[in-house]
């Protein structure tokens, strides 16, 4: 009776390893599915109520009367009971190990793939902002030309008046010529303007002089407006403003001078110049298409040899990709 005594299982030890396992499960709950918590969950009510059927067989042995001995083949099957609890805690236990590497992987993994989303979020919304301050500085420029485009309209319906009005001081002032004076005035006046239009051109091309050259040629058209250097004086005004680097105010005088005078001489080199101003400001779609019109309708040009060669350099450049600002903390 001693010897099977000390077989049997101590209660105490299989309630601490009970409660070993319930502590194992309820520390790892937060790290597994509720599919997988309910099996571990059958697996320990399994192996509580086998320990519970052990225990009552154990009693039966120890009460049952006999001669004080038990049998081997009791004890070879109550070892054998004992063996397959342990079996099955141990892989019990390595299944809950392997279950918390799985949790760690998929944890660093998450982690990871969240710091990759904030990232390209970040990146976004740099692009974001650098599209904003584009769109705004285009803006900016259109309404700058728009404004620039109705000064020179207003200006140009008040001129004919302007000089009509100077005109008609001018006969009142006069007394009435005789016929043989008329052509004496007209030398006169041709003279005038031509010192007017040299004077304005000098300004531009040897004293370097923009806006003097500028104004001066403002005012001869508006005081000639018929004279045959009047055309030329359109041409100029846009000189003005390119060699300022004033590209949006380029483009607009040369444009204004394209539609006064489409049959021009200097129409190719008007051309050729709205389109540096239209690269220059970045906006090189524009400027090509320009360029290649010079081509087409100005083949013999000079303008048309130095159109080819930009496109050639245009075609040339790498695209600029856009510089993401970095974001402000």
């Amino acid at each position: 009776m001693n010897r099977i005594i000390n077989f049997i299982p101590n209660p105490r030890i299989n309630l601490f390893g009970l409660l070993l396992i319930a502590v194992i499960s309820t520390f790892f709950s937060g790290c597994m599915t509720l599919q997988e918590m309910e099996m571990l969950r059958n697996d320990i009510n399994r192996l509580q109520s086998e320990n519970t059927n052990l225990k009552a067989e154990i009693e039966k042995i120890k009460d049952k009367p006999g001669t004080g001995t038990a049998s081997e083949e009791s004890f070879n099957a109550i070892r054998k009971s004992q063996a397959e609890i342990r079996s099955e805690l141990s892989g019990v236990v390595k299944d809950l190990q392997m279950l918390r590497g799985k949790y760690e992987e998929n944890k660093e993994y998450n982690e990871k793939k969240l710091r990759d989303t904030g990232i390209e979020l970040d990146l976004l919304r740099a692009q974001s902002n650098t599209y904003e301050g584009q769109i705004k500085e285009l803006k900016n420029r259109l309404n700058a030309i728009e404004n620039f485009v109705h000064i020179q309209k207003e200006s140009a319906k008040e001129a004919p008046k302007q000089v009509e009005k100077k005109q008609e001081e001018t006969k009142k002032e006069q007394p009435v010529a005789h016929e043989e004076q008329t052509p004496k005035t007209e030398i006169a006046s041709a003279k005038t303007a031509k010192s007017r239009y040299d004077s304005a051109y000098n300004m531009l091309v040897k004293e370097k002089k923009y806006k003097e050259s500028r104004e001066l040629f403002e005012a001869f058209i508006k005081d000639f407006p018929k004279d045959q250097l009047t055309e030329n004086a359109y041409f100029w005004i846009g000189e003005t403003y390119y060699n300022e680097k004033d590209f949006e105010g380029a483009i607009v005088a040369y444009e204004n001078f394209l539609k006064k005078y489409p049959k021009n001489q200097k129409v190719p080199a008007a051309l050729y110049k709205q389109a540096l101003s239209f690269i220059e400001i970045g906006d090189k779609k524009s400027g090509k298409l320009i360029l290649e019109q010079i081509i087409e309708k100005y083949p013999k040009s000079p303008e048309a040899e130095k159109a080819k060669a930009k496109l050639a350099e245009i075609d040339k450049q790498p695209a600029k990709k856009p510089i993401l600002k970095k974001k402000k903390k």
